[in-house]
């Protein structure tokens, strides 16, 4: 086997990552999307650049609750990537790293093998969890012996140690809160504030990345938000996209009336905040769990006592979430206030959080053992889906 470049997805339940080896990822959005104005067109991935009004589009997605479902939409998506429109390929010469979520269930896993071997034709697959290639990643940089990967993305917030390379399955801990349940908590927020809102899920979610950040001190920026005039530093107007002349929108500082240009703005005071507040606070919606500090404390406190020290200070945080302002830090704080003082606490945001995983499939893919973590069509022919579930154990 010497092929050149692997072909590498990162599947998530937001955004597929995908690209070669040897080159750049591309970002293309994991769902079929629908404009009100254009019901009849489905956008897919950069398609979406010629919707002329992308205010109330409506996402068809292949995740739900953070496992792959609905399949028609999914094999649609994946077309479309593979297709020359986007990133094309031929499994024939080029072997594939696709990622699943953690636990996912073995009918999922079937149907995926399936699909890659049978209607792909893939000629060499490797089924991995996105937080294995993060940790590869990590591990290739610092040659450490434990890890702990936070990756908080759309569907959920999973924290996983790895001791030797090798997760830690007693002590994973999954938070119930995403990306998903913040843009949704904004919407209603918003909706009961302000405008009605709630079909504007893709215009919401950009205010949220556009304006959201994470507070160090949530009490005492409470205490600002509270204030009226240039006291309050925090409050902001958010300018609507109206698809002719802007088609994002942007923060801005408050003007007054007569300067208001007739555009329709959102104001944002506490909401910037209190909204990423739910990945350390998750009870604040009902979901009774940790928020992300305790619980990296709780999952290394059940890892083997000898490895605590080397977890504190190999933490490394990646997925859609930790691009808020001050989440690292955040992070860091609350972690070095709940561990012992007399442990060195180490926490890494990398320059791309969104690719770090889908980066780890470049190193894996170097690996001199590659293609014995592998499964060929050959060997899924022979020895079909049992072969699979044992080579792919996770």
């Amino acid at each position: 086997m010497s092929e050149t470049s692997c072909y590498i997805l990162d599947n998530g339940a937001y955004t597929a990552k995908v690209g070669f080896s040897n080159s750049k990822s591309r970002i293309i959005p994991n769902c079929i999307m629908k404009a009100k104005s254009e019901r009849r067109r489905p956008f897919i991935g950069s398609q979406l650049d010629e919707c002329r009004d992308a205010s109330g589009l409506f996402y068809i997605l292949p995740f739900q609750k953070g496992f792959l479902v609905n399949w028609d939409t999914q094999k649609t998506v994946w077309d479309f990537i593979f297709s020359k429109e986007c990133c094309p390929v031929n499994f024939n010469d080029t072997p594939l790293i696709i990622t699943e979520p953690l636990f996912n269930f073995a009918s999922i896993q079937e149907a995926m093998t399936e699909i890659f071997f049978e209607e792909y034709e893939c000629q060499s697959l490797l089924r991995i969890n996105a937080t294995d290639l993060a940790e590869y990643n990590y591990r290739r940089t610092h040659k450490n012996d434990c890890t702990v990967v936070v990756d908080s993305g759309y569907s959920f917030t999973y924290i996983v140690p790895y001791i030797n390379g090798k997760k830690y399955k007693d002590a994973i801990i999954r938070i119930d809160v995403g990306g998903k349940v913040l843009t949704n908590h904004l919407k209603e927020i918003l909706s009961y504030r302000q405008l009605n809102v709630m079909d504007e899920t893709y215009v919401i979610n950009q205010v949220k990345e556009d304006s959201c950040f994470v507070s160090k001190d949530f009490f005492a920026d409470m205490e600002i938000a509270k204030k009226k005039g240039p006291e309050n530093t925090i409050v902001k107007d958010y300018v609507l996209p109206d698809y002719t002349s802007l088609r994002r929108g942007y923060l801005r500082d408050i003007v007054p009336p007569e300067e208001d240009l007739e555009q329709q703005t959102l104001r944002l005071n506490n909401e910037r905040f209190s909204i990423p507040e739910l990945l350390f606070h998750p009870s604040d919606v009902g979901i009774q769990q940790m928020g992300i500090p305790e619980a990296i404390m709780h999952s290394i406190n059940s890892c083997p006592e000898e490895h605590t020290e080397s977890l504190l200070a190999n933490i490394v945080l990646y997925g859609g979430n930790t691009l808020f302002p001050g989440f690292r830090d955040r992070v860091y704080n609350d972690v070095r206030s709940l561990a012992l003082d007399h442990f060195d606490v180490n926490i890494e945001l990398p320059d791309n959080p969104i690719t770090y995983a889908w980066e780890g499939g470049k190193y894996i893919f170097r690996d001199p053992e590659f293609y014995s973590f592998c499964m060929t069509k050959e060997e899924y022919e022979e020895e079909g889906k049992p072969l699979a579930f044992e080579r792919f154990d996770i």
